[in-house]
């Protein structure tokens, strides 16, 4: 198919749909984040509603919202990058796209669902110790050590070749389970890019869990990792950065115990 008519293809509703389901994540994040003044006007012009949205409560009370956080998180920055995934198999059928494109997406993102589920956890656990601010970032220099190292680790290991192998060959992931159905194959991918972005979503807890900026970042690296040529050359160097930033941290903070 020609990239012309690819193009005239993802205009069609259920491709929309997708557009705008991601925006709409990227919109409430901004919300979330938003300075506290601001969210005191919302307030006073009548929109409690974003206020309570918006509001981290401490402990298990801030639980509902902070999934919210995550899931918003995983739909805006993972969705973005299966699009290729998404293209291809919107490519392969004939009929029933619409009904069967968004039986695929929904697998795909109940596993990144249940990835904001454990990673809710992570945050309530890691702030109740003492590790996290209220902002969902580090409070510890070896908590941010270790997180680096280990996505850089990450990086080198064979799970993560093996789950890349998949998303940058979309076809040939089709191609092995479509017996499975849009549903199921849904899950596989995401399954998949849970064990590519999996340690990389993780440095949140660095970047802040609420900073649009690092969310910004983060899901570019992974939409580039995912490409078969270009995705290739960066694996490797990003985890060499990423480990010597970790080494960084750890010799500052020996440094100034010396």
């Amino acid at each position: 198919m020609s990239q012309a008519n690819r193009l005239h293809r993802m205009r069609a509703p259920h491709w929309l749909g997708l557009y705008s389901m991601i925006a709409l994540a990227w919109v409430l994040l901004y919300a979330m984040q938003l300075p506290s003044d601001l969210l005191a006007a919302a307030s006073f012009y009548g929109a409690e509603f974003w206020e309570a949205l918006c509001r981290v409560e401490p402990g298990l009370a801030g639980a509902p919202n902070i999934w919210l956080m995550w899931a918003l998180m995983s739909a805006a920055m993972m969705a973005p990058t299966a699009l290729p995934a998404f293209a291809t198999w919107d490519d392969l059928v004939q009929t029933g796209r619409a009904q069967g494109f968004a039986r695929l997406a929904g697998g795909y993102l109940l596993v990144w669902l249940g990835f904001a589920v454990l990673a809710t956890g992570a945050q309530l656990a890691l702030a109740g110790v003492g590790l996290l601010t209220p902002l969902g970032e580090s409070a510890n220099i070896w908590l941010t050590a270790l997180l680096l190292l280990g996505a850089g680790a990450y990086q080198f290991s064979t799970l993560k070749e093996a789950c890349l192998s998949k998303c940058r060959r979309p076809l040939v992931f089709f191609m092995q389970y479509w017996g499975d159905g849009p549903f199921r194959m849904g899950l596989r991918l995401g399954a998949v890019c849970l064990g590519c972005c999996w340690a990389l979503m993780a440095l949140a807890f660095v970047g802040g869990t609420m900073n649009l900026i690092w969310m910004g970042g983060a899901m570019v690296l992974m939409m580039l990792e995912k490409l078969p040529e270009f995705g290739a050359r960066l694996t490797r160097p990003l985890g060499y950065g990423l480990l010597a930033l970790g080494a960084a941290v750890v010799i500052s903070e020996l440094g100034g115990w010396i």
